[in-house]
């Protein structure tokens, strides 16, 4: 059987027929019905934050949350090390995305740099909580403060990850997430924003759903609202976070004593209670990944390689500066199969694979 990177947590299909039920006995398939509420209302209330709003996926939730903010064109500093769903939201919005490098130790934006790219055109601020890991989010608030930019974290992986006592996606202006189906919760489709400011987030709301009240037409909108269907996973899938939490806890524990001192791995920071949503290491260098990477697929394992190439090298964005730090490390990192119910015995092989082909 293949083995990839992932693995979808399916809840007991009961438990999901019961919320499809709902939907064909009253007839709402969209448009803020019973699903979608009462999944808004338990995620925000297990996460402890307020302005919480569930939308279509994460990379419109970051598109979202740069029109609330009324960024609309200009520079937002962000992260080169990331998927790019970050650097495209930024050029959606008709804005010009300024790279600054990562640091070494968990591949988030560097604050000590962020102060040095800003200029009279810098609007925001875009880092993002790469596999769960925070960013320095005092510094960056300092900086944001001084400079009155706003902040949009990309929270994509920070989903049950908690720093200094709080959600991890408490932080910023605006923190978005994703529940796409790779996700360690999802809902097949989907995403949110979390706002800090109740005017901001009344203005986000009515943009998600086209701009209007009925037929008062109020503002620019388009239709990032989910459906009934799709919040009927997330609120089957709610009542077993905590266990796929633990549970991807485990298995990376298993990796951890398999691997130990054989790869490289991001450090978490002092104060983050993590979520386990990756498992990244980095090789020595491009030519080993490779080889590791061969020799796992020739027994049907399939790892990713989580990002490459560094956003600061796409052919797209022109003028982008260079970012040796995300270059190096985009060239030699991956992310090893991790999921609910993965057994010792995979873990163990995949860690003999890679033992048997590093230097």
């Amino acid at each position: 059987m293949s083995v990839y990177v992932t693995k979808s947590f399916m809840p007991p299909k009961e438990e999901y027929i019961k919320y499809i039920e709902r939907i064909y006995n009253n007839g709402i398939l969209t448009n803020q019905g019973p699903n979608v509420r009462e999944l808004s209302d338990k995620l925000s209330g297990y996460l402890g934050v307020d302005n919480f709003h569930y939308v279509s996926n994460g990379t419109v939730a970051l598109q979202l949350a740069l029109s609330a903010l009324d960024i609309d064109g200009g520079d937002v500093i962000t992260t080169p090390f990331s998927y790019v769903a970050t650097t495209s939201s930024i050029l959606w919005q008709r804005c010009n995305p300024v790279f600054v490098d990562i640091e070494p130790n968990n591949f988030t934006i560097d604050a000590a740099k962020i102060e040095s790219a800003i200029t009279p055109n810098t609007r925001a601020i875009m880092p993002v909580h790469v596999f769960g890991y925070a960013c320095d989010v005092d510094a960056i608030q300092k900086i944001a403060d001084k400079h009155n930019l706003k902040v949009i974290y990309d929270g994509a992986h920070a989903f049950g990850a908690r720093y200094q006592g709080k959600s991890l996606l408490s932080y910023g202006d605006i923190s978005t997430c994703s529940f796409h189906a790779t996700k360690l919760f999802h809902t097949v489709e989907g995403g949110a924003c979390i706002v800090r400011d109740a005017a901001v987030s009344n203005r986000l709301d009515l943009q998600k759903r086209f701009g209007h009240n009925g037929d008062n037409h109020l503002a620019l909108g388009i239709n990032a609202k989910n459906s009934e269907f799709h919040a009927a996973m997330g609120l089957a899938n709610f009542p077993y976070i905590d266990h796929i939490i633990s549970e991807r806890r485990r298995a990376s524990m298993c990796y951890d004593y398999a691997l130990s001192g054989c790869v490289g791995r991001p450090r978490a920071q002092a104060g983050l209670e993590y979520n386990y949503a990756y498992y990244p290491v980095v090789f020595r260098d491009e030519s080993e990944l490779l080889r590791v990477f061969g020799a796992l697929n020739r027994l049907d394992i399939y790892p990713r390689r989580y990002f490459y190439p560094s956003l600061n090298n796409l052919s797209y964005v022109p003028g982008a500066n260079a970012c040796p730090i995300s270059t190096d490390i985009a060239s030699r990192i991956a992310c090893l199969p991790l999921y609910v119910g993965m057994p010792d015995a995979t873990i163990n092989q995949i860690a003999s694979v890679v033992k048997q082909n590093v230097r």
